[in-house]
């Protein structure tokens, strides 16, 4: 019999998490059956933290559930001839470091998954957040060679994507971040405009200033403010995709902004919101499309790693304040 730990949602969050908002409980898991349901034992040796974990935890979980969650796994007992003890596979048990499975809940690594690359990057470039950027910009901002692509956030593990596949698909690409060595960062990796939010006198003036004719695609993570002043330096035309709203998430009160109505009528605006679930049919084609590119080095990526499961808390509250460069995991 294995005892896997689990960080459960004590508390529901008022305002901005804190530590006291989570426990660590210990859990007995049940011998594997030759003729049960479960069939499989995985151990988890990476863990993700993600933005999206803070709204939907409301929405989705109750007080003393296992807190929702995505890992790469390492199966180390099977009763399933389709899934070979050794085997990693990205699944959605949560934030937990062990688990069983009957297998139907997993999504095997790729095949072509060279032994070089960190296989945490499953939870990043080459999992959720990388599809999310390839998928939001390809269909709902359908970017054309020679436009110019706005994305906030740009240095978290989608938007840092989202401005080099922007590149990759002949784009200029004009970035914001909150942190000078943010702004460092995507210069290195290829952003052609950047700027640091919290220094700027003016956002306006800074989003005017990296491109003065506007702005065909703007990929938002943030809401809020940002988005109020960005939409109106849109083209005509121009493509708004509603990716995440990390400014409001931990607010008690909610923000209230400018009416958007006229800038979209006036510029024919396109906004649209969107999860990445939407086009689960076509995940392969997604994920072969981005290891490709980070093989041939096209994509760059970071991952701000914390060791040591006791830390998913302080990993997950550091990445809502912003601390983390590109993908915030924890190793196990």
């Amino acid at each position: 019999m294995v005892t896997a730990k689990a960080w459960v949602l004590k508390k529901h969050f008022e305002g901005f998490p804190k530590a006291i908002d989570f426990e660590l409980k210990k859990i007995e898991l049940p011998n594997l059956k030759d003729g049960g349901k479960w069939k499989l034992l995985l151990e988890s040796v990476f863990l993700s933290v993600d933005p999206y974990m803070r709204p939907y935890s409301r929405r989705m979980m109750k007080e003393g559930d296992v807190m929702i969650g995505t890992q790469v796994a390492r199966i180390v007992e099977s009763k399933n001839p389709a899934f070979t003890v050794g085997t990693f596979a990205v699944a959605r048990s949560g934030w937990r470091t062990h688990f069983i499975s009957d297998g139907k809940d997993l999504q095997l690594l790729p095949s072509s998954w060279p032994e070089s690359l960190p296989k945490s990057l499953a939870l990043g470039t080459v999992g959720m957040p990388g599809l999310t950027a390839y998928f939001g910009l390809l269909e709902v901002c359908k970017m054309k060679p020679g436009e110019t692509v706005l994305v906030n956030a740009a240095a978290g593990a989608v938007g840092s994507v989202v401005g080099q596949l922007a590149k990759i698909g002949g784009c200029k690409v004009v970035g914001c971040a909150g942190s000078d060595d943010k702004v460092a960062y995507l210069k290195e990796i290829g952003f052609d405009e950047v700027f640091n939010y919290k220094t700027v006198t003016s956002l306006d003036e800074a989003l005017r200033k990296a491109s003065p004719d506007g702005y065909d695609c703007f990929f938002d993570n943030v809401g809020g403010e940002f988005a109020s002043i960005a939409i109106n330096q849109m083209k005509k035309y121009g493509r708004i995709a509603i990716c995440g709203a990390i400014s409001q998430y931990n607010d008690s009160v909610p923000q209230k902004g400018p009416y958007v109505q006229l800038p979209m009528i006036f510029k024919e605006l396109q906004m649209e919101g969107f999860l990445v679930s939407r086009w689960d049919n076509r995940r392969e084609e997604g994920l072969k499309a981005l290891l490709k590119w980070v093989v041939e080095g096209k994509v760059k990526y970071h991952e701000q790693v914390t060791e040591g499961f006791e830390n998913m808390p302080a990993a997950f509250i550091g990445m809502l304040r912003g601390e983390n460069i590109g993908k915030a995991v924890i190793k196990v």
